[in-house]
């Protein structure tokens, strides 16, 4: 897997970074909206201002997760090792807050554009980060922390 010179290399060896597939998803998203438009919320509803909110909500745990990897010392970037687990702020709740956080900005963006490709790209989306990355990762903690990632993994869910 990550083998390099017969040495583990210490990062989770993700198959996309995450930013780059949800950009890819926004703009495959948009892309099908410009050549078919796929509206799905209904005309009463404000949408704009609903999908700002789901998509501020997705920012700040996007946020909120990613300073509380600073603070702790830790890389936030896939490509990076790993230096300790995680189990303040948002990862009390959850084992991936940041994903959580790019999945409501995708829900938050097809709302307030009121486009139900980016809807519907949240499946593969989902299935990139899930099997390409977070599998990845919790294979490469697993190994990295053992029975610490393990006991974090047990008391903790991967989603919410």
């Amino acid at each position: 897997m990550n083998e390099v010179n017969g040495n583990w290399r210490d990062s989770s060896g993700a198959a996309v970074r995450p930013p780059i597939a949800w950009a890819l998803a926004v703009i495959a998203g948009l892309g099908l909206d410009w050549l078919y438009r796929l509206p799905f919320v209904p005309a009463a509803m404000p949408a704009g201002a609903l999908g700002i909110i789901v998509f501020l909500a997705g920012l700040a745990l996007l946020i909120w997760a990613a300073g509380t990897f600073r603070r702790a010392g830790t890389q936030i970037q896939t490509t990076q090792p790993t230096a300790t687990i995680v189990d303040e702020g948002p990862y009390r709740f959850t084992r991936n807050p940041i994903y959580i956080g790019m999945f409501l900005g995708l829900i938050g963006l097809a709302i307030a554009i009121d486009s139900l490709w980016l809807i519907v790209l949240l499946v593969p989306f989902y299935l990139v980060i899930r099997y390409g990355v977070v599998a990845r990762e919790e294979a490469y903690l697993e190994r990295k922390f053992g029975d610490v990632y393990l006991a974090y993994k047990a008391r903790v869910r991967r989603w919410l």
